[in-house]
């Protein structure tokens, strides 16, 4: 039998395809790179009484500890899929939702700026925290404090652009931010990670 050898493209790529790793590193950075903060996101996320945040409550941290970031993509806290499962009966979550939106060509033909969506949804039974806080907003701080100005391999830097008030009905409702990712010159290339790298701090 003669053998046909298939042709490689060796010219073949795109910046859609980075997506996957650039969505990890985020995810690594928000829930497990920066503690307290990660620690906090967590717990805003998970514990849905208005204490969440105190400190001397420990048991809350023996809860959020048993979540990695596979437990919490498992159990929809996070998702990268742009739609809401909500459960008519169970234990009341808080959802963040991560979107890669409007992308666009920079002067750079090997790269593409992109907009970053986090959609943030709260039950409006759960969001007045203590000390005048609110859920939603105190979750999009620190996504924001974590993100903002960051650099992260393969989409450049975040800047945030701007945010707003999402209402889906009287009981659920949160916050979108919006954060343009650029590629401001070529330091990227040297700052090269591989999925391998992400995936062993998401298992």
């Amino acid at each position: 039998m003669k053998r046909v050898s298939q042709q490689i493209m060796t010219d073949f790529h795109s910046s859609f395809l980075s997506c996957e790793k650039d969505q990890e590193l985020i995810l690594r950075k928000l829930f497990i790179e920066n503690k307290p903060y990660s620690n906090y996101l967590k717990r805003l996320l998970i514990i849905n009484t208005p204490d969440c945040l105190d400190e001397s409550q420990g048991q809350y941290l023996q809860i959020i500890d048993k979540y990695s970031l596979g437990k919490l993509k498992e159990e929809g806290y996070i998702s990268l899929t742009p739609k809401l499962k909500i459960k008519d009966f169970g234990e009341v979550k808080s959802y963040i939702i991560i979107e890669f939106t409007d992308f666009f060509p920079t002067s750079n033909p090997e790269f593409r700026n992109v907009t970053v969506n986090f959609s943030i949804f709260c039950n409006t039974d759960c969001w007045e925290l203590d000390n005048y806080k609110t859920r939603p907003i105190a979750i999009a701080g620190y996504i924001d404090g974590i993100l903002n100005n960051t650099r992260l391999t393969g989409i450049g830097k975040l800047h945030f652009v701007g945010a707003q008030r999402l209402i889906m009905n009287e009981d659920w409702g949160g916050i979108v931010l919006q954060y343009s990712a650029t590629h401001e010159n070529d330091e990227d290339k040297n700052e090269i990670i591989t999925n391998e790298d992400v995936r062993e701090h998401v298992q």
